[in-house]
């Protein structure tokens, strides 16, 4: 029998309007003749009641072990999969519960970060067979010794992305309250186009940059077997944007080998500039290391070091940079500016084009990195929308000099489900 997995997030589960529409997904999958697991997210977002940063902030000033924040944080799954089962159960479907421990997902001891090792399928195979709708606690799991584990950032999407990946499943479907992924962030570029298809790679990158709508290690887990993932909104009956295999995708021959999949960002940044040569660049970076941060930007001159980290770590960085004895300065309020494709390198004349649009539109570049799939700038964060916006208008929506950006509509026609 056909298998789907289908992950609701907070926004998707936060009230009971929104939870009726995600009902009818399941529902209707059922009717298709799926066998379906539910991974539900905590209901909601920072404020709501139930949501993961709500029950963090019961006991930020207190003396824990994240053991212990562990099991407090697993418990806003629990209760958003309690109520949506039973919603589930009014619609007549049969269904049954699982946490994390009980869905057989095994994983590391890294409690708030940790990873799944396994998947034992069992007592899931024997729900479905049963007929049974079953909803999973997304974001957790449990060690070999049977503690609780909490999976990070976009745990739930790993979550329901490893499920499919143990049972087989046909498709996992990533529900949320956008239509997919955009070649821009839609809240800052209006004029951001749904990307309908996207192979894992390029999935995971724009995701890795700051496209948050799908986290980059479920799209890793749902590539170990090729599983197709549908990332679609909740609220509509958009088509979405397909992750999977490249599945042909039409290329103009007439085009040079690079293209442009679009534009991302991640804010709260940190510039760090070290004074140091020689040998004393490899003491600072053996502190960041000791930090456990793994630095970006890195641009190392005879005199100065320079990198970027997360503004929640640059404090322990500073920390171990002092223990060092090293000089060093922090730039705060800095953003990442990503534009991501393939085979970047081939695109001539994009690096020129990049600098030339942030500079008529008045950004100012703190630094730059380029790779063969992402080319990044560093930008003070007051720009961020302006840098994102101007790139956009010039890379993706005009077009450079005997290159264009991969046609939508060619993307289209090429796959989906």
């Amino acid at each position: 029998m056909k298998t789907l997995v289908q992950k609701f997030g907070g926004t998707s589960v936060a009230t009971n309007s929104i939870r009726q529409k995600a009902i009818a997904h399941v529902a209707d999958a059922v009717l298709k003749g799926y066998r379906v697991v539910t991974v539900v997210s905590a209901m909601g977002r920072r404020g709501d009641s139930y949501a993961t940063d709500q029950l963090l902030g019961i006991v930020e000033d207190r003396e824990t072990v994240d053991r212990d924040v562990d099991i407090l944080l697993s418990c806003g799954e629990a209760i958003s999969a309690v109520v949506f089962a039973s919603e589930l159960r009014e619609q007549g479907l049969q269904t049954t519960v699982l946490s994390g421990s009980q869905a057989g997902i095994v994983t590391d001891t890294n409690h708030g970060n940790a990873r799944i090792l396994r998947v034992c399928t069992e007592r899931m195979v024997r729900e479905l067979e049963d007929n049974h709708v079953v909803v999973v606690m997304g974001f957790q799991g449990e060690t070999e010794s049977g503690d609780v584990t909490t999976l990070g950032r976009g745990g739930s999407d790993t979550t329901a992305t490893a499920i499919g990946t143990a049972l087989l499943a046909d498709r996992v479907e990533i529900f949320s309250d956008v239509d997919g992924i955009f070649t821009a962030d839609p809240r800052l570029v209006n004029t951001a186009t749904l990307l309908p298809q996207l192979t894992y790679s390029e999935a995971c990158t724009m995701a890795a940059e700051g496209a948050k709508v799908i986290h980059p290690r479920a799209v890793e887990v749902a590539m170990q077997t090729n599983i197709p993932v549908l990332v679609r909104n909740t609220s509509t009956d958009a088509l979405g944007t397909n992750i999977g295999a490249a599945r042909g995708m039409i290329e103009d021959g007439q085009r040079c080998g690079g293209c442009i999949i679009g534009i991302a960002h991640e804010t709260n940044r940190v510039q760090v500039t070290v004074r140091a040569s020689g040998d004393e660049q490899q003491v600072a970076f053996a502190a960041v290391s000791r930090a456990g941060v793994q630095p970006e930007f890195c641009l190392a001159s005879p005199m100065h070091l320079s990198f970027t980290v997360p503004a929640r770590d640059a404090k322990n960085v500073a920390r171990c940079l002092n223990e060092t004895l090293q000089e060093h300065e922090l730039v705060k309020n800095c953003a990442r500016v990503s534009v991501v494709g393939t085979r970047l390198d081939e695109i001539p004349g994009l690096m020129g084009r990049m600098f030339e649009t942030l500079a008529t539109a008045r950004v100012h570049v703190l630094q730059s990195v380029d790779s063969p799939s992402v080319v990044r700038v560093l930008v003070p964060e007051p720009d961020v929308e302006r840098a994102v916006q101007a790139l956009h208008l010039s890379l993706i929506e005009n077009t450079l000099d005997g290159f264009e950006p991969r046609s939508l509509t060619a993307m289209a026609a090429s796959g989906g489900d």
